[in-house]
């Protein structure tokens, strides 16, 4: 019905004089206007913030979900610490956050599905959710989540209404309850989870450490800034050569016996989607190479067919992507580039192209990614691009952690050896890799310069770093510039002949001594010479019959080229001598090195540096030998010379003093060895470095003349110490090595009597 009112006539309707109802009516207006602005009021001052709003969330039903998560098809191997964390925190009443991160092929999806398995087995609810890039769908799912542990329909329906926040009513009603498990997989944008653009590691978004189970997360990014100071992060590593080898025999039982599954997974650098992929491809009746043994020779041939190859869906099909090894860390790339590290990649493929083995960090320079990829580059984009593929798990930084006391610091980058191996294949060849390559040579070239210019030890670090990225410059370099580049590599080994660094050294001298043999010939003088230095870091690795054939023969060939008294046979028969006496055929080394020491005075003078070292390499045989006391009167007249002629700090000087030291032992006179032993053991810590191989041999001589002091704890002590630093210096098989386990036994034997034979109330108490 509609009111008109009649302003023509100016008569109002009959209704308005009824002075009782038009006050009624306008009252009611009032009273619902006012019972409106009271509610919008209330609306606002439930709102646990500004800006919520209604969330579009569908009815959730708690029965029957399908958030299971994924079967795990095989035994998980070599994840059981992982597992054994992850389960404690789900069984115990604190929950928390867990964030598995890693590289991709890792294995992070299976481990944390064979941790929801097991959460199931012991009668507790897993959820599974997969991250879609969405951070609305994250949203829902966890809703659905935490409704099928009981947060109630009304709770849900507020937040569909804006009355409440839907991420704090989620985490409310989470904290109330324990013992659940929920897995969000694949966070790998963690940036992008929200709700809003806070970081993750503030813990107001979706993904937070306060509810009464554990919320699972699965990354590929591993920095602690990410994920916050509360977060339980495990970051996976490749799988140990007994747990690979046992991936691949559950894969294919019938490829061959342990020994060769292990050295395929060690092969395959202990990654599980390798591991996967090989015994995927060994357990097909079909497979052209059927056995592990097969696969792994195979491999040298066949890399890019086998594991580099063009997958049809996965350059398109992220999800296939993660499951190729091929494509798995394109992922990663791409994420980065998005995210605005465009060297990212570049910088990967450089590292690719140099060896597998830790890169030090000062090689990967602006100059050196500009001029090998024509991008320019900058210092803070290097960093960051770095920094990107150190954050993905795509390059490690080994030491970071520390360096050894004494020893100097160097930054070092080394990418998983799979990384490595599929990045460089699935390079374009012969472009854009002959200007990278040509690059690579160049800026190590300049990093061996730039190390020989280094004072003191600052530069032996880097040597020994730069040393297994030395031989393919060496193979590269045209026949017209061979000899400087052998020159350069011959000037490193020599300096890490100084440093101690005996793997590195015998690396290169090979590497010299086969360029020499192919670009000059067997007998060319060079080649000669080569093969001595090879013949001596034989003999710093301690394998002494290997390096005394090879210095006979290159004694026959220098008498024969360059006749019996040339300074540089001289030099191989006294290197005969020194493996002969190292394999313990002292007779024979006694004889050569009188007759070389009889020559070398001779032709050289009795005061010429070679000369005191001949007289001084007769003497340790005589002391092998038993001729102790010739022994010491011949080392002594030798200090005195070395001193006289070479300084007192000199390294020969400190050699000449530790060998008398051992000779008075010998005699007896272990007080004044004692006093000469520590004094050497000073002077050589502070010249060499108490890593130094040197270092270690004269602190394990004076071990021995304190354990002839009866002093036997502090002996026992610094035997342990001492082989500890045998072990990581020189490797646990180095003869030196198990000479020390050997000393350390020995000295324990020693406290053991002395401990056995005191008196009761002599006996320390513990």
């Amino acid at each position: 019905m509609a009111i008109v009112t009649n302003y023509v006539t100016a008569q109002p309707p009959k209704w308005a004089e009824n002075t009782l109802l038009v006050w009624s009516v306008f009252g009611a207006l009032a009273i619902v206007s006012l019972g409106l602005f009271f509610w919008e009021r209330r609306l606002a001052a439930q709102a646990p913030e500004a800006g919520v709003r209604p969330v579009p969330l569908g009815r959730i039903a708690a029965g029957g979900h399908s958030m299971n998560p994924p079967t795990v098809s095989a035994r998980v191997r070599g994840r059981e610490a992982e597992l054994e964390r992850i389960g404690g925190l789900v069984r115990g009443p604190g929950g928390g956050i867990v964030v598995v991160c890693g590289a991709g092929g890792l294995g992070k999806t299976t481990l944390a599905a064979e941790a929801a398995a097991r959460a199931r087995a012991e009668g507790r609810v897993a959820v599974w959710i997969r991250w879609r890039d969405d951070a609305e769908q994250l949203g829902q799912e966890l809703a659905q989540a935490a409704h099928i542990l009981g947060l109630p329909e009304s709770r849900l329906e507020e937040a569909r209404t804006g009355r409440v926040s839907l991420v704090d009513a989620v985490w409310e009603h989470l904290a109330d309850v324990t013992g659940w498990l929920i897995v969000v997989d694949n966070v790998d944008t963690p940036s992008r989870v929200g709700p809003g653009s806070g970081p993750p590691a503030a813990y107001r978004g979706w993904l937070r450490p306060h509810g009464g189970g554990v919320l699972l997360v699965t990354s590929r990014d591993t920095t602690r800034q990410t994920w916050g100071p509360d977060a339980d992060v495990l970051h996976l590593q490749p799988l140990a050569d007994d747990a690979g080898g046992a991936v691949l025999l559950d894969a294919a039982p019938h490829a061959g016996a342990e020994a060769g599954a292990e050295a395929l997974a060690a092969r395959l650098g202990g990654l599980p989607l390798g591991l996967n992929a090989a015994g995927t491809y060994l357990s097909v009746p079909t497979s052209r190479h059927r056995t592990f043994t097969a696969y792994q020779h195979a491999l040298e041939a066949e890399f890019a067919d086998l594991l580099g190859a063009e997958h049809p869906t996965a350059a398109a099909d992220p999800e296939a992507a993660r499951r190729v090894v091929r494509h798995t860390w394109d992922l990663s790339l791409d994420q980065l580039h998005r995210d605005g590290y465009t060297l990212a990649r570049p910088v990967l493929q450089l590292l690719a192209l140099l060896e597998p083995a830790p890169v030090p960090r000062t090689l990967i320079s602006p100059e050196l990614v500009t001029d090998a990829t024509g991008l320019p580059a900058t210092a803070a984009g290097v960093d960051a691009a770095l920094a990107g593929l150190h954050q993905y798990g795509l390059l490690h930084t080994p030491g970071a952690d520390g360096s050894e006391p004494g020893s100097v610091a160097v930054g070092q980058l080394q990418l998983h050896p799979l990384v490595r191996e599929v990045t460089a294949h699935t390079l374009t060849r012969p472009a854009p890799t002959d200007t990278w390559l040509t690059a690579i040579d160049e800026h190590l070239t300049r990093a061996v310069d730039a190390v020989a210019g280094m004072p003191g030890r600052t530069g032996w670090p880097t040597a020994r770093l730069l040393a297994p990225h030395l031989p393919p410059l060496l193979q590269r370099i045209p026949h017209s510039d061979f000899t400087t580049t052998r020159d350069l590599l011959t000037n490193l080994a020599d300096t890490l002949d100084v440093a101690g660094g005996t793997a590195e050294l015998h690396l290169l001298r090979q590497c010299v001594l086969d360029a020499d043999t192919h670009h000059l010939g067997p007998n060319h003088p060079d080649t000669l010479h080569s093969r001595n230095n090879l013949g001596n870091a034989l003999m710093a690795l301690g394998r002494f019959q290997e390096a005394a054939d090879l210095h006979q023969r290159n004694l026959t060939d220098h008498e024969r080229v360059q006749g019996p008294e040339h300074l540089a046979t001289l030099a191989s028969c006294n290197n005969l001598g020194l493996a002969l006496t190292g394999v313990g055929r002292f007779e024979e080394a006694a004889d050569i090195h009188q007759r070389n020491l009889t020559d070398s005075e001779r032709v050289l003078g009795r005061d010429h540096p070679a000369t005191l070292t001949r007289r001084n390499n007769l003497a340790n045989v005589l002391y092998e030998l038993g001729r102790h006391q010739e022994a010491a009167d011949l080392h002594q007249q030798v200090l005195n010379d070395r001193e006289r002629v070479l300084g007192p700090d000199h390294s020969k000087t400190l050699d000449s003093r530790g060998n008398l030291g051992n000779t008075l032992m010998a005699l007896g006179r272990h007080q004044e060895a004692a006093h000469l032993h520590q004094q050497v053991l000073n002077d050589r810590e502070r010249v060499l470095g108490p890593d130094h191989p040197q270092t270690l041999h004269d602190r394990s001589n004076l071990a021995s003349v304190l354990h002839e002091l009866g002093r036997h704890q502090e002996a026992a002590d610094i035997h342990q110490q001492n082989l500890t630093d045998y072990e990581r210096v020189l490797g646990p098989d180095h003869p030196q090595t198990l000479r020390g386990r050997n000393n350390l036994a020995t000295a324990r034997a020693a406290v053991a009597r002395t401990q056995r034979w005191r008196l009761p109330w002599q006996r320390s108490r513990r």
